[in-house]
């Protein structure tokens, strides 16, 4: 190996060094790009999500018919329903509810064969915790009637309370400025 060579190495070596901080200086003198979550954001996080967000489960046991169908659907079993169906009333009566968000992988795949929308994703995505065994939703406290909608094309008008507290949800959860939001 020449001299010419071993001078040639060195200027490259150093020429890469000072191109290098000069990158790492240039960062010293740029505006952050971090924002402090959340007290420092303009507007809130969850008015910034878009309109299909696929948050953490919520179920309303209110419109609940225990079809089981979203716990059918989902892919990776985090939904456990039990469900049965008493003798004299012939009511379906819910025992268990839950939902294991550690599990859960966001698909949306169990609200969408819910016939009355009562399982759903909400905005809410702050689900961190130190346990797993607190991240399972427990939806029924005590034995629950299901909802059981009325038949006939008569009462396809009764559809209404279902159709509204949907309604209310989207008007809750959708972004105040965006007029594409209900579409």
């Amino acid at each position: 190996m020449g001299l010419g060579t071993y001078v040639r190495n060195i200027r490259e070596t150093l020429g890469t060094i000072f191109e290098g901080m000069a990158i790492t200086a240039s960062h010293f003198v740029r505006k952050p790009f971090t924002i402090q979550y959340p007290d420092r954001t303009e507007i809130r996080v969850q008015d910034s999500l878009p309109f299909r967000y696929r948050g953490l489960l919520d179920v309303d046991l209110e419109i609940c018919t225990g079809c089981l169908a979203c716990e059918r659907a989902c892919p990776i079993d985090c939904i456990v329903i039990d469900a049965e169906k008493d003798k004299q009333t012939k009511e379906m009566i819910l025992k268990r509810f839950d939902i294991d968000l550690a599990k859960c992988m966001y698909c949306g795949l169990c609200s969408e064969p819910c016939p009355t929308g009562s399982i759903h994703h909400t905005p809410e995505f702050e689900g961190a915790d130190y346990s797993l065994e607190s991240l399972v939703r427990r939806y029924v406290k005590a034995p629950v009637v299901a909802y059981k909608p009325p038949k006939g094309p008569e009462n396809d008008a009764d559809v209404g309370p279902i159709l509204a507290r949907g309604l209310r949800y989207l008007d809750e959860f959708a972004s105040p400025g965006d007029p594409k939001a209900r579409e």
